[in-house]
C-alpha cells in the first residue's frame, strides 16, 4: 500500500514536470516580436497611402507584411502543435494518475473498514494482553501505534494526491481553451494574409500598367544609391588614410578588437522589420531589373524613433545626401558604422559617443519611415545582420 502511495506522488510530480516541459514561451516571444513588426508596417501603409500614395513603397511594405504574416502563422502552428502534444501527454498522465489513485483508495478504504469493524478498544487491549511475554506485548503495541499513524499519513497523502489531480484537471481545461483561442486566431491571420496577397496583386498590376513612369523614378533612385555608396567609400578611405602609424593607431586597434569580439551581439540601432537586406537584389515587381548593391540594411520603424549607436566610437562625419537625409558616420577603431535617413541629428563631428547613445531621429522619405544602416571593416562593407544580435 505504501508503494501505491509513493507511486501516486511520483506520478503527480511527473505530470507537473512533463506539462511544464512543454513550455511554449519561446513561440510566444517570437510571435510578440512579429506582431510588433506587423503593427509598424500597417502604420507605414496607412501613412504612405494618406500622404505620398507611393505605390512602389506600398508594395514593398505589403511584401514585408506578407513575409511577417507567414512567419507569424508558422509560429502559431508551432505553438498549436506544442499545445496539442502537451494536451495529449497530460491527458494520458492524468488518466494513469486517476487509475492509481482509485486503486490506492480502494485498499485504503478496506483498511479503514476493517479497523472500524474492530473499533472496540477491548479487542486491541486483549491483543496486547494475550502476548506471550513483555517483548511481544511491546512489539504489538508498537505495531498498533504504527498502523494508526500510517492510516492517518496515508489519508493525508490521498487528500494531497486528489488536490494535485484537481489542479492538473483545471490546467488541462485552461490549456484546451487556449488551444481553441489559438486556432481561431490562426484562422484570422490566414484570412488577413489572403487579403494582403490580393492587395499586392492589385498593386503589381497597377505598377505594370505604368511601367515607364516607375522606371524613370527607379533610375533616379539608383543614382541616389550609387552616390551614397561612393560618398561613404570616400569618407572611410580618407579616415583610414589619416590614421597612419601614430600613437592613436594603438587605441584604434584596441577598440577594433573590442568591436570584433562583439560580432553577432551588437544592439540594433532601433527595433523593426528589415525592409531591404545586404547585397544585390532584383526589383520586387520588375524581376529582370537588378537593383544597385545595398551596402547595408533598411529597417522600418515608427515615426519619431531614435537611432542609437551600436558601439563606443568617435563621430567621424555628419553629412546630408539626396534621398537619404542626414547621415552620421561613426568610427570604432578600424570599423565604421553609418546611420542614414535621419531628420534630426543629435551628435557633431569629432564627438566621442557611447553604446546606446542616440544619434538622431528617423525621417520619413518617399513615404517610408526607415533608417539605413551600414557597417564597414576598413574599406570593405559587411553584412550588418551578421554583426547585430539575432532577432530570434
Amino acid at each position: 500500500m505504501t508503494r501505491h502511495l509513493s507511486l501516486i506522488i511520483l506520478l503527480s510530480v511527473a505530470v507537473a514536470g512533463f506539462c511544464s516541459a512543454q513550455d511554449i514561451s519561446v513561440q510566444e516571444s517570437r510571435k510578440s516580436k512579429i506582431e510588433k513588426e506587423i503593427r509598424i508596417l500597417e502604420q507605414q501603409l496607412k501613412d504612405n497611402s494618406s500622404k505620398s500614395g507611393n505605390a512602389l513603397a506600398n508594395i514593398k511594405i505589403l511584401n514585408q507584411k506578407e513575409a511577417a504574416r507567414k512567419a507569424l502563422l508558422k509560429e502559431s502552428e508551432k505553438e498549436i502543435s506544442a499545445l496539442d502534444d502537451s494536451l495529449s501527454a497530460c491527458t494520458s498522465e492524468i488518466a494513469r494518475l486517476q487509475s492509481r489513485l482509485d486503486t490506492m483508495s480502494f485498499y485504503y478504504n478496506k483498511l479503514v473498514k476493517n479497523a472500524y469493524k474492530n473499533r472496540d478498544a477491548r479487542v486491541w487491549y486483549m491483543y496486547i494482553l494475550t502476548s506471550e511475554d513483555l517483548g511481544q506485548a511491546l512489539r504489538r503495541f508498537s505495531y498498533l501505534k504504527s498502523l494508526s499513524r500510517n492510516m492517518n499519513e496515508q489519508g493525508i497523502k490521498i487528500k494531497e494526491a486528489r488536490s494535485e489531480l484537481g489542479v492538473r484537471l483545471d490546467n488541462l481545461t485552461k490549456m484546451r481553451a487556449r488551444a481553441e483561442r489559438l486556432r481561431n486566431s490562426h484562422k484570422l491571420e490566414l484570412d488577413k494574409l489572403r487579403q494582403e496577397e490580393k492587395e499586392t496583386k492589385q498593386l503589381v498590376s497597377r505598377l505594370n500598367s505604368q511601367k515607364s513612369k516607375y522606371q524613370k523614378e527607379l533610375k533616379a533612385k539608383k543614382k541616389q544609391v550609387e552616390d551614397l555608396n561612393k560618398e561613404i567609400q570616400r569618407l572611410i578611405a580618407e579616415a583610414v588614410k589619416k590614421s597612419g602609424k601614430t600613437k592613436t593607431a594603438e587605441s584604434v586597434s584596441v577598440l577594433a578588437r573590442e568591436f570584433q569580439n562583439n560580432k553577432g551581439n551588437l544592439p540594433w540601432p532601433a527595433d523593426g522589420p528589415v525592409a531591404d537586406h545586404f547585397g544585390r537584389h532584383n526589383h520586387p515587381v520588375y524581376k529582370s531589373l537588378v537593383m544597385p548593391f545595398n551596402n547595408g540594411i533598411n529597417v522600418s520603424v515608427n515615426k519619431g524613433t531614435g537611432v542609437k549607436a551600436v558601439f563606443d566610437g568617435d563621430v567621424q562625419q555628419v553629412i546630408v545626401m539626396p534621398g537619404y537625409g542626414k547621415c552620421v558616420l561613426i568610427r570604432h577603431g578600424e570599423y565604421f558604422t553609418f546611420y542614414c535617413k535621419l531628420s534630426k541629428v543629435s551628435v557633431r563631428n569629432g564627438e566621442k559617443i557611447k553604446t546606446g547613445q542616440t544619434v538622431g531621429i528617423v525621417d520619413t522619405i518617399d513615404g517610408l519611415t526607415q533608417y539605413h544602416f551600414q557597417l564597414w571593416k576598413g574599406t570593405e562593407p559587411q553584412n550588418p545582420e551578421l554583426w547585430l544580435k539575432p532577432k530570434d
